[in-house]
């Protein structure tokens, strides 16, 4: 399929989604904490053993590590391959309040365990399918999501899965929506692309692409039925 640029737009047949506070929430960072604490062999709570003080420190930074990484990882070259993706969480972590070694390997090791799906993820995906429409994952990372999908119950949902690393691509550079578009044989008039991120996301606007932004919430739920509005029943 040769994907065609900036046509006028027409009825949305398939949708592209990003992932990570998308569909999925990174989760509790004091739950993080205390699993990643069990995992590394230590006794008690985190907090216990940290000091409530260096706890709730290392929580809040935690909650939002993955809004630092510009400042080590300026062209996203972490999610083009596993062990930079893990080079680039280790230069982050040597700025995190209080940490220790152990606890950071076990901290990346237990990360994708603490993912957890939006309440209207699973519910828009089926919903999407049950009218017809195609749906794509298209994810900026450095590490196979498969297993958080599958738990999640989001891994028979896609018709395509577009995982940066796998693809050599990174948003919003066009070739990795491209290749979600190919996989869908959908023309990006006749898309729309659901993101968190206005500068990765938006690479698909440049396509002619309709976009949705929501920027990441806190709540069990994502405003995720704006999907089924704009596509229509």
């Amino acid at each position: 399929m040769t994907v065609r640029h900036l046509d006028r737009p027409g009825p949305i047949r398939a949708v592209l989604f990003d992932f990570h506070s998308t569909l999925v929430d990174q989760g509790d960072p004091r739950a993080w904490l205390d699993l990643a604490w069990a995992h590394a062999g230590r006794s008690g709570t985190a907090a216990e053993g940290l000091g409530q003080q260096r706890f709730d420190d290392l929580a809040r930074w935690l909650n939002h590590v993955w809004e630092h990484v510009t400042e080590v990882d300026p062209r996203n070259e972490r999610d083009l391959s596993p062990t930079r993706h893990r080079q680039v969480y280790d230069a982050l972590m040597e700025r995190v309040p209080g940490g220790t070694e152990d606890l950071e390997q076990a901290l990346y090791e237990v990360m994708l365990e603490v993912w957890m799906p939006y309440d209207d993820a699973v519910p828009t995906l089926r919903a999407l399918k049950a009218r017809g429409l195609r749906t794509a994952l298209v994810s900026n990372v450095g590490a196979d999501i498969r297993p958080v999908l599958e738990r999640a119950g989001l891994g028979g949902l896609f018709d395509a899965i577009i995982l940066s690393y796998e693809v050599g691509s990174v948003k919003p550079a066009a070739a990795i929506f491209e290749k979600a578009l190919a996989a869908l044989d959908v023309a990006p008039a006749n898309a729309l692309m659901v993101g968190d991120n206005w500068t990765d996301d938006s690479g698909a606007a440049r396509l002619g692409v309709r976009t949705l932004l929501l920027p990441r919430t806190s709540g069990v739920t994502h405003g995720l039925e704006l999907v089924l509005r704009l596509v229509g029943p």
